[in-house]
Formats: structure tokens, C-alpha cells, sequence
């Protein structure tokens, strides 16, 4: 009998940006690959079923049970041998829907960051911590990625077995190859001068994302320095109606949602993040990679990529003055950009999809019966 295994996230984007590797992996295994997301639906390279599920981003919206019982009805349905749940949002409706269930499947929660940390406000942290125990028994296996959701959920038993994973890996094949003949052609079709110093922050426009805060901070930077605000979000026309507010002028972009980052990596001098919490950001691992030193806020999941000063360099969060006065202390010296960009590049090595993939597979292994995985 062919074994089933089921993707759950509250996005098809996010289960496409950082998932297939693995999905691929399930498929050339000879399992049945279901994906179930919210938002706009999308296909999934080898998925052989994909379900849209009502996901809302507010927690309490009623939309959000009807997804759980959505899924309760497909998981009695399908009889799947696997769950692996992805994003706070669709990992608690999930395990929701498998409480009290008989002979329900083993659920996996990747935790990508939970969305609070010791400087949330307590109201906050208190529900969102609540919403994890609740739902701790139907967690068979925990993955965390940064050392402080990892410390959280052993204190609070947030799971049957807890490890801490290096992310989930990051293809940098894709980045590579670039050349500085491709990064003069893009800084000349976006009309960015030569000598600019140019910062990319390539994030969703969330509240979370805080990319006011470097709207604010471009005030006090010279004006040779430019910020490229690559992606898309809620925020994105909030933002671009600040930058004009602050005659900030054609010192910030806006060229919404990159497929290729490989090019933006080449042409900038610096990348910068001003995020209220993460997991292990992406953005940051790769711009490490490709050379840049990063300015970022000192965070959970920058401060484990980020050792201040050496891979990087790290300023208070929502301190538009400490970030600007960083980034003022980096265009001042080429000899700093050049170490920290290559101890960054070093750095980055360990999160190599060729390296972290096989220990997030032995996890996996690790929970289920000994060769259900292998054809």
C-alpha cells in the first residue's frame, strides 16, 4: 500500500518557497504527496492532491475552524501515515483538528519562529504560548531553528520530542554565477547612480517586517544611500505613501515580489533587516552567502546567525538611530564590509540544503516506524 503523507501551511507560497526540496523527496520515495494550504491557491510540483483550506490570518476568525474541520474530515478520510505542519497558524488548526482523534497519524510541527518572544507584550505571549500547550500532546515531533524557541519549547513541553534543526535548508546554487557585468546592467535599468550604496531588504510588508523603521532611518543616512524594499504584503502602499511623506524621492524602491534574488544580491553593498522576530530568515542567510555583510536587529534568529561584528553587525530593534549610525560606520569602510562579508559567506556554509536536508530527513525517520520511508 502506498504510504500518504500531508503538507499543511497557511500559504501555498510558503509551502513553494521553502518546502519542495522535501516534497520532492516524499514523491521520488514513492509516497502520495497531499498538500493542504490557504491564500491564493497554487500548484505544487509534485503534489499529487492539493486542498485550499480557509486559512485567516486573525486567529479567532471563524474561517479558521472551518479549516480545521476541514482537515479533520480529509485526515479521517485520507488515513495518512505522516502530517508535517508548517507557519503558527496552520500548524495550530492542524493539530487542533487531530485532538481526540483515534489512531490519528504522527504530526511534525516546524516551528519557522513563534511569533513572540520575552519582550512581547504579556496578554500576547500569554495566548499564543496557551495555543501551544493546548495543542503540545498532538505534537509528535518538534522542530525548532533558533536556540530561544528551542529553550522555550523545552521548558514548556511543547512537544513529544524537541530538536533544534539549521532551518531547512537553503538552495544557494541559484544565487551563484552572478557577475558584476550583471549588477551594472540592473543598478542602470532602476537608474541607481554608480557610486550609490545601495541596501536591500527583500521582506512580506508586515507589521512584523517593520520596514518603517528603515523609512525612518534613511532620513539620517547620506544621500548616496538608496534602500531597495523588494516583496509584497499588506503593507506595501502604506509604505511607499511614507517613503513619498519623507521626500525620501528615488533614494527607495519598490520592485514588489522577486523571483530571481540572484541579481539584487550581486548589486547591493549591504542587507539589512529591521524584523521584530524570526525563525532563521532566509533573506539574511542568503545574503550572507552571496559576500554582503548584513544589519540587522538583534533578534532571535539574527543573533544566531549574526555573532555582532564578525558575520555581521546588529543594532537594537526599532532604533532607526542605532540602524542608521551602523549603516553609516559600514560606508565608511571598505575594510569592514570586506571581513564581515566573508566571514558571513563562511559562515552560511552550514545551512546548505545539501547539508542541513539529510538531518531534517533522519528527524523525520527518527519518529516513524523504521523503513516506511525508503521505497
Amino acid at each position: 500500500m502506498t504510504r500518504k503523507v500531508l503538507f499543511t501551511a497557511s500559504t501555498f507560497s510558503h509551502i513553494r518557497n521553502f518546502h519542495l526540496p522535501y516534497i520532492a523527496y516524499f514523491h521520488e520515495q514513492g509516497w502520495e504527496v497531499h498538500i493542504g494550504c490557504g491564500g491564493e491557491v497554487m500548484p505544487v510540483p509534485y503534489a499529487d492532491k492539493v486542498f485550499s483550506l480557509p486559512f485567516e490570518k486573525r486567529m479567532s476568525s471563524p474561517e479558521n475552524l472551518k479549516a480545521a474541520r476541514m482537515l479533520q474530515k480529509l485526515i479521517q478520510t485520507e488515513k495518512y501515515d505522516l502530517i508535517t505542519t508548517h507557519t503558527s497558524l496552520a500548524a495550530f488548526f492542524t493539530r487542533l483538528a487531530v485532538k481526540r482523534m483515534k489512531d490519528r497519524p504522527p504530526v511534525v510541527n516546524t516551528v519557522h519562529g513563534y511569533l513572540f518572544d520575552d519582550d512581547t507584550p504579556i496578554l500576547k505571549r500569554n495566548i499564543l504560548l496557551a495555543a501551544e500547550k493546548l495543542t503540545a500532546p498532538e505534537t509528535d515531533l518538534l522542530l525548532t531553528m533558533d536556540r530561544y524557541d528551542y529553550e522555550l519549547a523545552q521548558k514548556y513541553c511543547l512537544g513529544k520530542r524537541i530538536s533544534q534543526i539549521p532551518g531547512m535548508g537553503v538552495d544557494f546554487s541559484r544565487l551563484d554565477g552572478y557577475t558584476e557585468e550583471d549588477a551594472r546592467l540592473l543598478r542602470s535599468e532602476w537608474s541607481i547612480p554608480e557610486n550609490a550604496f545601495v541596501l536591500l531588504y527583500p521582506a512580506e510588508f508586515s507589521k512584523r517586517k517593520s520596514q518603517e523603521i528603515l523609512l525612518r532611518a534613511m532620513t539620517m543616512l547620506p544621500e548616496r544611500a538608496m534602500l531597495v524594499l523588494a516583496g509584497n504584503g499588506a503593507l506595501w502602499e502604506r509604505c511607499r505613501r511614507m517613503a513619498a511623506d519623507l521626500r525620501l524621492g528615488g533614494r527607495v524602491l519598490f520592485p514588489g515580489q522577486i523571483g530571481n534574488m540572484g541579481p539584487w544580491y550581486a548589486m547591493a553593498d549591504a542587507a539589512v533587516s529591521a524584523s521584530r522576530s524570526e525563525g532563521l530568515p532566509f533573506n539574511v542567510m542568503e545574503a550572507m552567502h552571496c559576500g554582503l555583510p548584513v544589519v540587522a536587529s538583534a533578534i532571535k534568529g539574527h543573533t544566531d546567525l549574526i555573532m555582532d561584528g564578525e558575520t555581521g553587525l546588529l543594532y537594537p530593534y526599532g532604533d532607526a538611530e542605532a540602524f542608521a549610525e551602523t549603516v553609516r560606520q559600514l560606508m565608511s569602510s571598505g575594510e569592514l564590509r570586506r571581513s564581515l562579508g566573508s566571514a558571513a559567506r563562511e559562515y552560511a556554509e552550514q545551512y546548505r540544503l545539501e547539508t542541513v536536508m539529510p538531518e531534517v530527513i533522519a528527524e523525520l525517520t527518527g519518529l516513524i516506524p523504521q523503513g516506511i520511508i525508503s521505497k
